[in-house]
């Protein structure tokens, strides 16, 4: 069988499985947002953090919950880092430094995963556990918990109250991605991922001495790493280590887990919204991205250009040969157009078209399918935009599900989609304007630019992958990409609460012989150009210095 012939089975059986999950687990989710019963376990949960799950609450108060959660979160992880060497289970490994246990917290806290140190060599099992994996669990569960209030402003009307963040935080994730995680660990299990707590123990001898390694929980840590759209790996090698990704049937597994909950809540989204079709809608934009970016990555790795290509069948610098070019390249795809940032292969490695696919996935904002929760309210903005594109054509006031887009949604909307490009852009040319950043880098060139604005676009978009050619573990990196994390994560935020309050507040417009068809192929096709189109004229310039200049040169 053909390379290709097997990277096409991989794609379709992936697109069977995940099309058999949409329906029950979308359904699944809508119930358990709407649901007015608490279980005996969450009813503990409330008690013990005081909060009342049946209040309503407006933005302003579903915000300061999110900022307030997040804000502890983030002490917390920072402070256990800052102990580690006190703790027990911590394998030997001493205290974190400063800059980097912020850079940590931030990272994890906002569902970045970014990491600029080596997991096996710093982080002991309290830490991996205790501190990494719950905040995989209850980062995620946030943007979930967002998404939703945002759906119930569409579905709402002349009211301001948006739910409970408290009661949607914890239904997340003990009703959702508690339950998957359980099972999914199994799977992963039986596929070879390891689940213990070891110490560090000598394999062999090699060159320069004996190997180390460390067990660790890593299956369980591994699944809601890709669940929920985190990707910080137990191992500095991430999805291309053995322990975490053991061979094609776990790679695929993984794909899967990664892109399940984004591409399933559509439906909760059109259930929510009282029309499967509009749920349909998102999700065939999503889709047609998706399998666009992944077609054009595997032509791009598979492309023969030069006797090393030819000699291997492609581009397998930098991939395990366990998983090949089309595992691979359907990996980045999904891991780049999602908020996970896992990699089971290094993007750096790759051509120089197939490094500006991954780097352009994350700059369309990580909507197709986009993080868990980030991914549908992400979209819903560029919906709103779309909408709002069309009326100006027509000369019509917009609207989307029948609400109004007035004024006021359309700044909340324009703010969102400003914060992270500024970010990225801002950062980037500072970091070639001052002297100390640019040393960091191991390439010059086309590559060495592409190395630093690849780490604050994933590092605003709160995906959290690298370059791997990038040494990002000094002060200046450590400080600004874990700004730039925390400031993309949850700026955003404002503005979709915002927004999400305005539109619960007004009433419903009725539909009319002129109300643009939202859950029509054709505003599919306006939705899809209009996120190519706004994301190609914000990046092109820095993408035609970086990734575009190294592939027209290769």
């Amino acid at each position: 069988m053909s390379p290709v012939l097997a990277g096409a089975l991989q794609l379709l059986a992936l697109i069977v499985a995940l099309g058999l999950s949409y329906r029950p687990l979308g359904d699944h989710m809508a119930r358990v947002y709407s649901s007015e019963k608490h279980l005996r376990v969450e009813k503990w949960i409330y008690k013990g953090i005081g909060a009342n799950p049946s209040a309503e609450m407006r933005w302003p108060a579903y915000l300061r919950g999110v900022l307030a959660f997040s804000a502890v979160s983030v002490l917390f992880l920072y402070l256990l880092q800052r102990v580690q060497g006190s703790l027990p289970g911590s394998l030997g490994f001493v205290s974190i430094d400063p800059d980097q246990a912020f850079n940590t917290a931030a990272s994890f806290v906002a569902n970045t995963n970014w990491q600029s140190y080596y997991g096996e060599q710093a982080m002991g099992h309290v830490v991996q556990t205790s501190g990494l994996a719950v905040q995989n669990f209850v980062s995620a569960a946030v943007g979930m918990a967002v998404a939703v209030a945002l759906v119930r402003g569409f579905a709402r009307s002349r009211t301001g109250e948006l739910g409970n963040f408290w009661s949607d935080l914890v239904r997340g994730t003990v009703r959702i991605l508690l339950p998957i995680s359980v099972v999914g660990a199994l799977v992963l299990v039986a596929c070879g991922a390891i689940q213990n707590f070891a110490g560090i123990h000598e394999v062999g001898q090699f060159t320069g001495g004996p190997q180390q390694w460390n067990g660790g929980a890593v299956a369980s840590q591994e699944v809601i790493k890709e669940l929920g759209t985190n990707g910080g790996g137990y191992f500095n090698a991430n999805s291309s280590h053995p322990f975490e990704n053991p061979n094609g049937l776990s790679n695929l597994f993984e794909i899967y887990l990664i892109l399940v909950i984004p591409f399933a809540l559509t439906r909760t989204f059109g259930r929510m919204v009282g029309s499967l079709k509009q749920g349909y809608a998102i999700l065939g934009t999503m889709a047609a991205i998706w399998l666009g970016f992944t077609a054009l990555m595997m032509w791009t790795e598979f492309a023969h250009n030069g006797p090393a290509f030819d000699l291997a069948g492609g581009a397998m610098e930098g991939k395990e040969t366990r998983f090949g070019i089309a595992g691979s390249s359907i990996f980045a795809v999904a891991t780049t157009l999602t908020s996970t940032g896992a990699v089971n292969s290094f993007h750096s490695s790759y051509t120089g078209f197939g490094g500006g696919i991954a780097m352009l996935g994350m700059q369309l904002g990580e909507i197709a399918p986009g993080g868990v929760g980030s991914g549908l309210y992400g979209m819903l903005i560029m919906a709103i935009i779309a909408v709002f594109i069309a009326g100006l054509m027509v000369g019509r006031t917009p609207e989307y599900l029948g609400k109004k887009i007035g004024t006021r949604e359309i700044k909340f909307a324009a703010c969102y989609i400003l914060i992270t490009p500024a970010l990225v852009l801002c950062f980037t040319a500072a970091s070639f304007v001052l002297d100390t950043p640019s040393h960091s880098m191991t390439n010059s060139g086309a590559h060495g630019f592409s190395e630093i604005l690849y780490a604050y676009t994933s590092g605003a978009n709160n995906n959290g992958s690298a370059f791997a050619g990038l040494n990002a573990d000094t002060q200046w990196f450590n400080s600004t990409i874990g700004i730039a994390m925390l400031l993309g994560r949850f700026l955003p935020m404002v503005f979709v609460l915002a927004l999400a309050g305005s539109l619960a507040e007004q009433k419903p417009v009725p539909e009319t012989a002129g109300t643009l068809r939202t859950e029509k192929p054709l505003f599919t096709g306006l939705l899809v150009g209009t996120i190519l189109i706004i994301t190609g004229l914000t990046y092109f310039p820095a993408l035609a210095l970086g990734p575009l200049a190294e592939g027209l040169a290769a």
